[in-house]
């Protein structure tokens, strides 16, 4: 039954207006709402023929007539700037303004730090540090430094905002940061989790500019083991902003110009370089899983329409920063894992086992295998798979299939381990301006360090009960955000492929299903060919084996076939891209 004829229903829903003049109809865009919506003339509001609008239902669907509703907001023409994310956001209600009470709040916190704090904190502002972020990044929550010591180990400085400094509890901002649980990054919009004064702001780690912040320093040996560490508070002021781009090129010596410029710093880079090396290679010794799955860059013109649509490159710049960060993460969940302290972990479980089982009758086809010792399911297994199909055509397929069996990450009070990095102890600490998770645990952190690590039961039952309720909260608003980053992609994707109808691609089959196959071409662009468009035969689908069978040809498609195929339609509307199978001769 659709989900819209039940009294118990949302009562809103977003979709497009057509105008029949005597009366009219709501088409949702939610594809799970199957029935259009009627509006009677008098319902119509000021919405025209062809805009997006809310509607809210006034009478469910009964004995097959379809429900009616009225016209509650107009949201703007299908094909104006921007109309299309501002209707995903209605669509999923998502909370786009900050409150009166929530900015009046940022506004008041001054953007200076407070003197009288520093005497409470290491004072780091004669460091060498740096953030590394890509070009358009504004909140800049991280910064890092990397000393090679006399005795050959590393010191691996990892600083972070200090949010929590900023957003105290029982506040509006706290209030509002917890109900978002996440930005939400849109393609050229952005649904932060601050006010801009706080997250492109204060808190922000801006060069040159005195910041507070929460700082982990290990010493790393050569195997890359943390022999020991420290969590403090900090007063730090960033030394050089840089990108990714650029550190790159001074590790490449590519750019002579770059070179140059930034050539007092060569060797901090080369350091930062030597010891992420060391971390990537004990992560693949434990069985870290690198699925290599690249994201899209669609860029957009100044109207938000998408003019390119390509692989998101990433380089070994991208790697530093991720090797650094995951290491302070893993560092400061265990360290108040053992604490037992009140706390939110990033926790990833293995997958089921029969799950494996049916990605191994894939992999079959591919001639791969993911062996289960004992009937038990390590990452290593997995890991050994993903490093067999590096650099091979069917990689990215293979890699999808394995993202496909994992069980999804989540926030926890309990710490379970992350299968996906081959951890014991996981949480997110190193991004506090976008992530509420890394917020509460800075909170927590910093009450153990002010309280020079002596907390009573109080705080256990307290913080306990929070921890559960948060990590709850947070996970259910990063399963929306998700959703909605993912529709986005889609919305644009499909908008750019209006313009390519007629055109042909190479691509590899992602997905067979009961209703045709997925093919995916390099740009990243996703499109469904259906039964209907297979003229060359009537094809089955084969469940066991995810395969389409030819009745008479005995032609297969199946996960990782290369096709050529072409762009036969699109809809920005519906989301999706249609194309049919070129025979090549």
């Amino acid at each position: 039954m659709d989900k819209i004829l039940g009294n118990n229903e949302k009562k809103k829903i977003v979709g497009t207006f057509i105008n029949n003049k005597s009366f009219g109809f709501v088409v949702p865009d939610d594809r799970k709402l199957t029935q259009d919506i009627f509006i009677s003339k008098s319902n119509f509001g000021k919405a025209r023929n062809n805009h997006k609008v809310v509607v809210e239902i006034t009478k469910p669907a009964e004995k097959g007539r379809k429900p009616e509703g009225k016209i509650v907001e107009v949201i703007g023409g299908v094909n104006e700037a921007g109309i299309d994310m501002l209707s995903l956001i209605k669509e999923y209600d998502l909370p786009y303004t900050f409150p009166d009470e929530v900015t009046i709040e940022a506004r008041k916190i001054k953007q200076k730090i407070d003197e009288s704090d520093i005497s409470k904190r290491k004072d780091l502002r004669q460091e060498i540090i740096f953030t590394i972020d890509g070009e358009d990044a504004k909140d800049l929550d991280d910064a890092v430094k990397v000393t090679k010591l006399k005795n050959g180990n590393f010191k691996l400085d990892v600083h972070i905002a200090d949010v929590s400094h900023y957003v105290r509890e029982k506040t509006e901002l706290e209030r509002e940061a917890y109900l978002r649980g996440t930005s939400i990054y849109m393609l050229g919009r952005v649904i932060p989790m601050l006010p801009r004064e706080l997250s492109n702001g204060i808190c922000s780690l801006n060069a040159g500019e005195d910041r507070f912040a929460l700082s982990c320093t290990m010493e790393i040996n050569s195997n890359g083991e943390v022999i020991n560490s420290d969590i403090y508070k900090s007063v730090i002021k960033v030394t050089k902003r840089m990108s990714y781009t650029d550190v790159q090129k001074i590790l490449d010596n590519s750019d002579m110009e770059i070179t140059k410029k930034y050539e007092k710093y060569i060797d901090e880079f080369k350091n930062m370089e030597e010891l992420a090396y060391i971390l990537k290679e004990k992560r693949k010794i434990q069985g870290y899983l690198n699925l290599d799955i690249p994201e899209s860059k669609i860029d957009l013109d100044k109207f938000g329409r998408p003019i390119s649509i390509s692989k998101y490159e990433t380089t070994f710049a991208h790697e530093i920063i991720e090797q650094f960060m995951l290491k302070a993460n893993e560092t400061v969940a265990e360290r108040f894992f053992w604490l037992q302290a009140p706390f939110i972990y990033r926790v990833h479980e293995k997958p089921d086992i029969e799950k494996v089982e049916e990605l191994n009758k894939f992999l079959h086809n591919l001639g791969y295998r993911i062996k289960i010792p004992q009937g038990k399911i390590y990452p290593k297994e997995f890991s050994k798979v993903l490093e067999q199909v590096k650099g091979k055509p069917e990689e990215k397929v293979v890699s999808n299939l394995i993202l496909r069996t994992l069980k999804v990450a989540r926030y926890e009070a309990e710490n379970k381990g992350h299968f996906g990095i081959a951890s014991n102890y996981y949480c997110h600490f190193t991004s506090p301006i976008r992530r509420y998770p890394d917020l509460f645990i800075h909170r927590i952190i910093s009450k153990y360090i002010e309280k020079d690590y002596i907390m009573n039961d109080f705080f256990f039952e307290k913080y306990g009960k929070r921890a559960e309720k948060r990590a709850f909260n947070s996970s259910e608003r990063e399963k929306i955000a998700t959703k909605v980053e993912r529709e986005a992609e889609k919305i644009k994707k499909a908008e750019y492929m209006e313009n390519k109808i007629g055109e042909q691609y190479d691509g590899i089959v992602s997905s067979v299903t009961s209703f045709g196959i997925f093919v995916e071409l390099d740009s990243t662009v996703e499109g469904l060919v259906r039964f209907e468009n297979l003229k060359d035969d009537y094809y089955f689908y084969d469940e066991a084996n995810k395969m389409l069978i030819g009745e008479h040809t005995k032609n297969t498609y199946k996960i990782g076939d290369k096709v050529k195929v072409e762009v036969i339609d699109a809809s920005k509307e519906l989301r999706r891209v249609d194309f049919k199978l070129i025979e090549e001769w």
